[in-house]
């Protein structure tokens, strides 16, 4: 079975970097996109960033754009998530994804929902102003 694991996020100043990583292990199920997605105390989960699996083609959420970029390392079964001029409003807990879907088609149909491909449990990144 499939398997993500988020690396540690961490606690930065507003202004400041981080990246994180996502590493997949275990066999490798169908996967049509990869993604990042965040959730914060009192607000729905959000996508912050996809990235197709076949075109490499990416996506992000309008309040990274111009922030935050994906990326993926194949030969490692790597995602990454770079994100810079951190702000207090990204505090969440961050969570990675391999969707069996198109992101694109995720948003349309199942926009929130856990069981579409498999997530990793999370890891918490808290921006200070």
């Amino acid at each position: 079975q499939m398997r993500l694991v988020e690396s540690v996020g961490g606690s930065v100043h507003a202004g400041r970097s981080l990246r994180l990583s996502c590493a997949a292990s275990g066999y490798t199920v169908n996967r049509a996109s990869m993604g990042w997605f965040r959730h914060a105390p009192g607000k729905y989960r959000e996508g912050v960033a996809a990235i197709d699996s076949i075109d490499g083609y990416t996506s992000y959420g309008d309040a990274v754009q111009g922030r935050f970029t994906i990326s993926q390392d194949n030969a490692k079964n790597t995602l990454y998530l770079q994100m810079n001029s951190l702000k207090p409003e990204d505090t969440a807990m961050y969570y990675c994804a391999a969707l069996t879907v198109k992101y694109r088609t995720y948003v349309a149909r199942y926009a929130g929902r856990t069981d579409i491909g498999v997530w990793g449990q999370g890891t918490q990144v808290t921006v200070s102003s």
